[in-house]
């Protein structure tokens, strides 16, 4: 194996393995400050009046990263709870049945719910998981974990959000559903903030764009504390605005341009009941991408 003359390190592929020696050593040193806090003393400390526990070694760890698969030594120790009964040290860091980083869990679920299956999704990964099993056990807990976060961010509550407009439209993504691969409607709704921040308020998949899926989609919105909003920028679809007028007879609606340009000179100027100007028309498009 030659050597670099410039670098001085050998062999192909050594920047990598140099960046997981590095990774790996900037774990094991949090740990260790982690395990130093539980047990309110150092290592090299005998006797200490804040002392809680005793180490008793170390255990070999592997944990798959951005970087790839990596060795960790995972130290162990005794702690003394409140009630003098001593117990096996647990971190924090580092969960006990953890084997994946969040960003390698995220890249995971990236490319399963592109519509890829478990044997591929194994290939396709391979240099990020090295020797790491992956089975469908593991794939769908990951997925159960991800219906469960869905679920708590689709119930969330917007109140404190202050939304001053809305944005909403019918998104009509390819979806995996059994063997076929299909495109479903997935009702998006957006919304501007008082200070500009720009959110997404909801998503929800639905049989069919209609009046009585929306009036659904607006009606969790009002549930979840959703103020009527200045202004709804929305597609022009009939069932849409209805929707919208029985659940907010007030709030004022404007065609996006992306679907009312051909017919714009027939359109409704919608002035501002803040600023009393007439509203340029804006697009859905234009609000994602801003």
């Amino acid at each position: 194996m030659e050597r670099n003359s410039r670098s001085g390190w050998q062999g192909k592929g050594s920047l990598e393995e140099l960046m997981r020696e590095r990774v790996r050593g900037t774990i094991e040193v949090m740990v260790e400050q982690e395990l130093e806090e539980a047990l309110g003393a150092a290592s090299w400390e005998r006797e200490s009046d804040r002392r809680a526990g005793y180490r008793h070694g170390h255990r070999s760890r592997t944990l798959s990263t951005s970087l790839g698969a990596t060795t960790i030594a995972m130290p162990r120790a005794r702690i003394e709870g409140p009630d003098g009964t001593r117990h096996e040290w647990r971190s924090q860091l580092i969960p006990r049945y953890q084997r994946r980083t969040e960003r390698v869990d995220e890249a995971i679920l990236g490319v399963y719910l592109s519509g890829t299956n478990t044997r591929r999704l194994r290939g396709a990964l391979a240099p990020l998981l090295r020797a790491t099993p992956l089975s469908k056990d593991a794939v769908s807990r990951l997925v159960g974990r991800l219906k469960e976060d869905f679920a708590a961010w689709a119930t969330r509550e917007l109140g404190e959000l202050k939304v001053r407009y809305v944005f909403l439209d019918g998104w009509y993504p390819r979806v995996r559903i059994g063997r076929k691969r299909v495109r479903v409607p997935v009702l998006v709704t957006l919304g501007v903030c008082g200070d500009g921040r720009r959110v997404i308020l909801d998503l929800r998949l639905a049989g069919v764009e209609s009046e009585r899926s929306w009036l659904e989609a607006v009606h969790s919105l009002v549930e979840r504390k959703l103020g009527c909003p200045v202004l709804a920028v929305i597609d022009g679809n009939p069932g849409l605005a209805a929707a919208l007028k029985a659940q907010w007879p007030g709030v004022a609606i404007q065609r996006c341009t992306n679907h009312s340009v051909p017919g714009r000179a027939h359109s409704k100027e919608v002035r501002s009941p803040l600023t009393g100007k007439t509203l340029e028309p804006v697009s859905l498009g234009q609000v994602v991408a801003a």
